[in-house]
């Protein structure tokens, strides 16, 4: 399994950003997906999760609102757009399969984060 999340840069407070995560070595449509990020010296957050269809979202509450996720499996592609952004969304942003793992970054995945840095 690899992941590889894009998108991430520089954006002021309040300012937006699409981030997308594609997904190969699994078969992406039978599989839960979840963002997570983590800030300096913090432990892995759980930002975001949606169904297999895309039928169902579910957001932490530092994002409800601000943050969408979304999905295509044609194009195994994990999809998140924030807007609004705040100074504490600042991280490595990250997807995997499945319900949230705070050890994900621990288990040896073949992933690539995405840094998001808002700042005036």
């Amino acid at each position: 399994v690899q992941m590889v999340a894009s998108g991430g840069g520089e954006v002021q407070p309040g300012g937006s950003l699409r981030l997308s995560c594609t997904g190969s070595g699994f078969t992406f449509s039978d599989n839960i997906m979840t963002w997570v990020r983590q800030a300096p010296e913090k432990g892995l957050e759980y930002v975001s999760s949606i169904n297999y269809d895309g039928g169902r979202t579910y957001y932490s509450a530092s994002v409800e609102g601000r943050f969408t996720i979304s999905r295509d499996n044609v194009k195994n592609t994990l999809y998140l757009d924030m807007n609004n952004l705040r100074t504490e969304d600042s991280a490595v942003y990250y997807c995997h399969t499945g319900w949230y793992d705070a050890d994900y970054l621990n288990r040896g995945a073949e992933t690539q984060g995405t840094q998001v840095t808002v700042s005036s």
